[in-house]
This record gives C-alpha cells, sequence and structure tokens, in this order.
C-alpha cells in the first residue's frame, strides 16, 4: 500500500492526514494551530500529531506529502503581502487604468520604460537598459521581489527575459515575468498577475521552507508536492518559482476532498475557513475552471483555477457595526484574530485589557481590542511611525489604546496590518460560538468577557445592540447564516445558465428573493430553495451550517472529515501541467509560430502549426517532469480562426494548447 500524507496550512488551522492510497481509507487525521511568523511550529506539530495517532506507519512509509495553503488567497483578498517593484516595458497610461494596476500597486514602486513590441512579435522600440538600470538604483529598501510586464511578450518575451537579466544582475532579487504566467495578451492583467506573484514569493518560500525543514528533521524523504488552484499537484521547487498558482490551492483541494468524502456528482461546495467562505458548483463529479482567469478579493489574475467566488467571510471575520440608525452587523473581510484564541496565547494581557474595559460602561473600542505582532523581530525597512510601532510590540499584545499614543500613529497601524506584520484581535464569529457551546478549546472566558463589551455599544438610536453576550453571540451567528446564504445564491444564479435580468449578486440579496426564503403567508407566496445539495466544508461548518441548509430549504452535507478536506484533497488529484502557444499570419503566405524562444516565419502554415505543436509538447512535457511525473501523458488541443476568400480556405490565426498528466512520482519505503 502507499501511504500518503496530506497537509494544509490555513490561516487558523494546520491540517493532516495519514491516507491509504490503495484502500482509499483515511488512516488518521489532526490539527494544530497555524503559527505565525514560525510557520514550521504548526505544521511540525500537525505532522507531528498524525503519526502519533498512527503508530504503526513511521516516516519511511509516507511514500509522497502534500502541501495545500490558502495563505495566498487570504493574503490577496486581505490586500497583504510583501513589498515588490513593479517594472513595465512599452505601455501607455490608459493600459494602466484598464487594470487598476496603480490601485494594485499602493505605495509600491513602478518603474516605466520604453520598449515592447508589436503584435506580430517585431521589436516596436529597443528595451531602455540604461533607464530600467537607472531606475532599479533608486529603488526603497524592503522590495522583496520584482515583477516585469512587456507589451506583447507573449508574441515576443524578448524584452522580458532581457529586462530581467538586467534586474537580477543590479538587485539580485527574484524576478517574476508575465509572460512564464499567461500566454494571455491582455497586458495590463499580466502586469497585475506578475505583480500579485512577486508579492507573494517570500511568503509561499516561508511556507515551503518551514514544511520541508519539518520533513528533513523527521527523515521523511518523500517527494514534496503543491496543490495548485485549478487542483493539480505540482512539485514545491516550481511552486517557488510561480506562487501565483497557489491561490484557490485550498478551495481546490477542499473540491477535491469533497468529491472523494461524499462521491456526490452535482452539489454546491461551501468550505469556511478563518478568513473566507469558498463557494464553487462541483457539476458530473468535476469542477468547473473559470475561463476568465481567478478572481480573489479586488483582483481579476490570469492564472488558470477553479470557478470558485471567493468572499471575505469566515470565523475569524471581523465584527463591524454599521453607523445607522438601526445598528446593523457585517462580517468582515478583513480577518482578525478571536478573542478567545488571543486569550489562549496570552492570557494575562487580554483577560486584564478585557476586564479593566468592563469597569468602564460604555468602554472605547480601543480600550478592548488588541494588537498581536507576528514578528520574532521588527521587520527591515519601515518607515518611522510603524518602525515605532513595532519597536513597542516586541515585548508582546498592547491593547489598541496602549499602542497608538497619537492619532497619526492610526494610519501607520492599518499598513502594518496590510502587510502582515500585526493581526488585531476583537469578537469574531468563533466568539461567538464559543458563548453559544457550539465550539471550544479557546478561552470561553474571553469570548464571554468580549461579548459582553461589545453587547454595550449603543447604536445611533441610543439603544444597546444586545441586552446580553448570549444575544449577542446569536446576533452574529444570524449575520453569519445571512452572509453564507447570499454566498450560495449568488454562486447558483451565476451557474444556473439563465439570461436573468439583474447579477447574481443583486438577486441574492433581492428583497424578493429574501422574501421568497421566508416562505411566509400571504396574498402572495413566494417560495426560494437551492436546487442541488451543498457540501459543508471546514472545522466550524457543523457550527454554522445547519441553519443555511433550513434557510435554503436543500440538503446540507457536512461529511465525517469534512474538518480536514483540505488535507484529503491535497493528495488524492494527478500533476497536470499546460504550454500554450499562437500562430499567427499578417500577411498573405506569411506565417509566425511564436515560440518561447522568439517568433520564427514559415511560408507554410502546416509547417508553423506542426513546428509549434512540437515545441508545446516537449515544454508541456519537461514542466511536467520538473513537477514530479514520471510516466507523462501528453494531449493536443488546436483551435484554428479562418476565413473562406474566393473558394480558398485562409488561416488567421491557430490557437495551439498542450496538456502533459501524470501521476506524482511516489518514493518508495
Amino acid at each position: 500500500m502507499a501511504i500518503f500524507l496530506g497537509v494544509d496550512t490555513g490561516g487558523t488551522y494546520t491540517d493532516a492526514v495519514l491516507l491509504d492510497d490503495g484502500a482509499q481509507t483515511v488512516l488518521a487525521k489532526a490539527k494544530a494551530l497555524t503559527s505565525r511568523p514560525d510557520l514550521a511550529l504548526g505544521i511540525g506539530a500537525a505532522i507531528d500529531a498524525v503519526l502519533a495517532r498512527a503508530p504503526a506507519i513511521r516516516p519511511k512509509d509516507v511514500a509522497m506529502v502534500s502541501l495545500s495553503t490558502t495563505m495566498a488567497t487570504n493574503a490577496l483578498v486581505e490586500g497583504q503581502g510583501s513589498r515588490a517593484g513593479l517594472v513595465i516595458i512599452g505601455f501607455d497610461n490608459n493600459s494602466k487604468a484598464r487594470a487598476a494596476l496603480n490601485e494594485a500597486l499602493g505605495d509600491d514602486p513602478l518603474i516605466e520604460v520604453a520598449g515592447g513590441h508589436q503584435h506580430a512579435g517585431y521589436e516596436a522600440r529597443p528595451l531602455d537598459i540604461a533607464a530600467l538600470e537607472a531606475a532599479l538604483d533608486t529603488l526603497p529598501e524592503g522590495i522583496s521581489a520584482i515583477a516585469v510586464a512587456a507589451q506583447f511578450a507573449t508574441r515576443n518575451p524578448a524584452h522580458e527575459q532581457a529586462a530581467r537579466s538586467v534586474i537580477r544582475a543590479r538587485t539580485g532579487l527574484p524576478v517574476t515575468c508575465s509572460h512564464e504566467l499567461s500566454a494571455g495578451l491582455n497586458g495590463p492583467k499580466r502586469a497585475l498577475t506578475a505583480l500579485l506573484n512577486a508579492r507573494l514569493i517570500a511568503m509561499i518560500d516561508r511556507l515551503i521552507g518551514a514544511c520541508e525543514e519539518h520533513l528533513n528533521a523527521l527523515d521523511l524523504t518523500a517527494p514534496l508536492m503543491v496543490v495548485r488552484g485549478d487542483g493539480a499537484l505540482v512539485s514545491a521547487a516550481l511552486v517557488r518559482e510561480r506562487p501565483i498558482e497557489t491561490i484557490l490551492s485550498g478551495p481546490a483541494a477542499s473540491l477535491a476532498g469533497a468529491a472523494w468524502l461524499t462521491s456526490e456528482r452535482d452539489a454546491l461546495v461551501s468550505d469556511i475557513g478563518g478568513t473566507t467562505t469558498d463557494v464553487c458548483l462541483l457539476r458530473g463529479g468535476v469542477p468547473a475552471i473559470d475561463p476568465n482567469g481567478a478572481r480573489v478579493g479586488n483582483f481579476r489574475t490570469m492564472v488558470e483555477a477553479v470557478a470558485m467566488r471567493t468572499t471575505g467571510l469566515g470565523g475569524d471575520s471581523e465584527v463591524q457595526v454599521g453607523d445607522g440608525l438601526i445598528a446593523a452587523l457585517h462580517l468582515g473581510p478583513r480577518r482578525v484574530m478571536p478573542l478567545s484564541l488571543a486569550a489562549a496565547h496570552y492570557p494575562l494581557v487580554v483577560l486584564a485589557g478585557l476586564d479593566a474595559a468592563l469597569a468602564r460602561d460604555p468602554a472605547p473600542d480601543d480600550t478592548w481590542r488588541f494588537v498581536i505582532p507576528l514578528f520574532a523581530q521588527v521587520p527591515a525597512g519601515l518607515p518611522a511611525r510603524e518602525r515605532a510601532l513595532s519597536d513597542r510590540l516586541t515585548a508582546g499584545p498592547l491593547r489598541v489604546s496602549d499602542l497608538i499614543r497619537a492619532r497619526v500613529e492610526a494610519p501607520a497601524l492599518t499598513r502594518l496590518v496590510q502587510r502582515g506584520h500585526v493581526l488585531l484581535s476583537s469578537p469574531t464569529p468563533s466568539d461567538a460560538a464559543h458563548v453559544l457551546g457550539r465550539q471550544s478549546g479557546w478561552s470561553d472566558e474571553a469570548a464571554l468577557k468580549g461579548l459582553t463589551l461589545l453587547a454595550r455599544r449603543r447604536g445611533a438610536n441610543g439603544n444597546r445592540l444586545a441586552a446580553t453576550p448570549e444575544a449577542m453571540a446569536q446576533a452574529i451567528i444570524d449575520q453569519m447564516t445571512d452572509q453564507t446564504v447570499a454566498c450560495l445564491l449568488e454562486a447558483g444564479f451565476a451557474e444556473d445558465g439563465r439570461d436573468w435580468p439583474l447579477p447574481p449578486a443583486e438577486l441574492a440579496r433581492h428583497a424578493l428573493t429574501r422574501t421568497a426564503l421566508d416562505r411566509a403567508p400571504g396574498l402572495v407566496r413566494l417560495e426560494a430553495r437551492l436546487g442541488v445539495p451543498v457540501i459543508g466544508l471546514g472545522a466550524s461548518a457543523g457550527c454554522y451550517y445547519g441553519a443555511v441548509g433550513a434557510r435554503l430549504d436543500c440538503p446540507m452535507i457536512v461529511p465525517t472529515h469534512a474538518d480536514v478536506a483540505n488535507a484529503v484533497g491535497a493528495v488524492v488529484g494527478q500533476v497536470s501541467m499546460r504550454a500554450e502557444g499562437v500562430v499567427t499570419s499578417p500577411a498573405p503566405g506569411e506565417f509566425i509560430a511564436h515560440l518561447a524562444g522568439g517568433p520564427r516565419r514559415f511560408s507554410v502554415a502546416a509547417k508553423a502549426i506542426d513546428i509549434l505543436t512540437e515545441s508545446l509538447r516537449a515544454e508541456a512535457g519537461d514542466r511536467a517532469r520538473r513537477a514530479g511525473v514520471e510516466a507523462v501523458h501528453v494531449t493536443v488541443e488546436t483551435d484554428e480562426i479562418a476565413a473562406e476568400i474566393e473558394g480558398q480556405r485562409i488561416l488567421i490565426e491557430a490557437r495551439i494548447s498542450a496538456t502533459a498528466k501524470g501521476r506524482p512520482r511516489i518514493a518508495s519505503a
């Protein structure tokens, strides 16, 4: 039998499972808190715990280790990630606006230089290497990687490749080239994808390094794979170069896990984690791939991934209170550390702070909300105000009121949160579940005190938010139900296939839809329900999803091992690598095969297509072997666009895609 070890690192928990590939059974499972900044602690604790629960399995018996993670997804949803620079070559201002590049950059540096190519692959302008070198010398401290995107680089990557050589020689930083992430023509969108990839390199490198370090300590020599956003597996070495491909890695693994655990063919899968809720339609047992590229948060990337709708809603979502006359609650999208979890880690600071706040009625929010440092040492390259706040946190967590000494320091705290250096702690649905007895394991006392303080807050009408902490907790759970139902309905309307008069997001929250879900008696009676089951996954699915199924009047399936479905899904997939290219015809009798080494011209269309096809076959096969496949199977699809002119078929363009698949290489005992 082959034993596989699956590990999933989420924002709150790291899960591990041991799976018998031959018998198709879960042998053992375990959880540990995800540890920041040292991820090795959480990964090591989960792996050690699952091996301890299967004493007959020795580390050398494990034939493959596979890792899935929501860290990249969470970082993009929350606007986090390391600082990165972006070099764009041959772009105009309109191009930048179309992909919202300025919004995505924030205060990260942008370098614009002349160069780029035309649609047919000819050089539009020479690359201005002198300007690039001068700009690189002025980069601020703290930049972790550089992204490069050139106009029509997928037609000719020469300028991106030349820029990469200059950047590496000048800075020594990792470089992401946009043409290596996507074969699409949309230059600004490729630039955005490359920028996000660069921001994730340091984070994913730390994650993989932490996993490898612990496996080596156990003398566990099995190959390490990582789940990609489309559900396929890829080697850890390749993911270090392209961490952007791990966005939606966790959700993709959860879909594979859902199908494996339930054998359901048609269902909506809803996976709730600490930070996000991910919803996808399983049709015929297979998840759909998003043809427009993965959307995460506000960003639409060019990364191939499952057609997943990711919402900033999870067990650790921040509870926000509206400013209206009736103070409405809203959960997320920002993740905070639950007060119950913060008190489990730092009981003296958190419980003392909550007690001090309870002595005041009402207590200002900043006196009972906390800032948790996620660094062992103050990060290098911080501006003065961020540095001052970080210095104050070196001894451990502080109340916001103790940390912020002047109003001008508040924006600096926001920037530290966005960069992932610190985490705020305040009430969450996890705290509400502790108060109501639906969840345990952390500090019930802190949860109760935190919700007591929240309940005392008054809305614009002068009334308290709730009479008791239990009533406050139920209101938060009800809001979780409401927002989860909206997520599922939005996915249902989007995947239904009918031409609805309104966008799915509006339909899901429309007054008529909500009335139909109420199924109340009246002169006009409306009813609505989901037409497929919902598979609820995640450690807290059992806490929240019973009410969701009742509201949607559909079967709600929370399978055995739902709490570790991502870790299960991490080891049941296969490697799939794709290479794409195009043959264009800029003039009669001229055909250009756009190869990885640059364009080649032919006078016969069939010859250009054959040369490109063989090149893509070799490229896809090589990628699959680098990704850990021994027996590679390659398939090719060709999509030709042609016109009929005077009785003759004239090729305009041919798009060719080669896909190499196979099971990952496994170690022998």
